[in-house]
C-alpha cells in the first residue's frame, strides 16, 4: 500500500493577506445582512400601509424603474447589471411575498 495516500496532508499556512481579505468580505458580509435586516423593517411597513390603504402588493411599475435604476449605479460601480437585477428581482420577490401576506393578514 502507498504510504503517500495515508498520510494526510499538511495544510498550507494563510498567508496574512488572504486573512485580512476574508476578515474584511466578513465584515461586508455583516454589514450586508444588516443592511438587508433595515430593508425589510421599512418594506414591512410599506405592506401594512398598502394593505391599509387597499394598494395591491406589487408595483410593476416602481419595480420597473427600480430595476433600471439599480443596473445603472451597478454599471457605475463596475458590477454586473445582470447580477444587480437578479440580486433586486429575489428582494422584491420576497418583498411581494411579505405584502402578499400581510394583505391576506388584514382580511382575515
Amino acid at each position: 500500500m502507498d504510504q503517500q495516500a495515508q498520510k494526510p496532508q499538511a495544510t498550507p499556512a494563510i498567508p496574512p493577506e488572504l486573512a485580512a481579505l476574508r476578515s474584511s468580505i466578513d465584515n461586508i458580509d455583516a454589514a450586508l445582512v444588516h443592511l438587508l435586516a433595515e430593508r425589510f423593517k421599512c418594506t414591512q411597513t410599506v405592506g401594512r400601509l398598502k394593505a391599509t390603504v387597499g394598494l395591491p402588493p406589487a408595483d410593476p411599475g416602481r419595480e420597473a424603474a427600480q430595476i433600471a435604476r439599480l443596473r445603472r449605479l451597478a454599471e457605475e460601480s463596475h458590477l454586473d447589471p445582470d447580477f444587480a437585477e437578479k440580486f433586486l428581482a429575489f428582494i422584491v420577490a420576497e418583498v411581494i411575498r411579505h405584502h402578499e401576506a400581510i394583505r391576506e393578514g388584514t382580511r382575515g
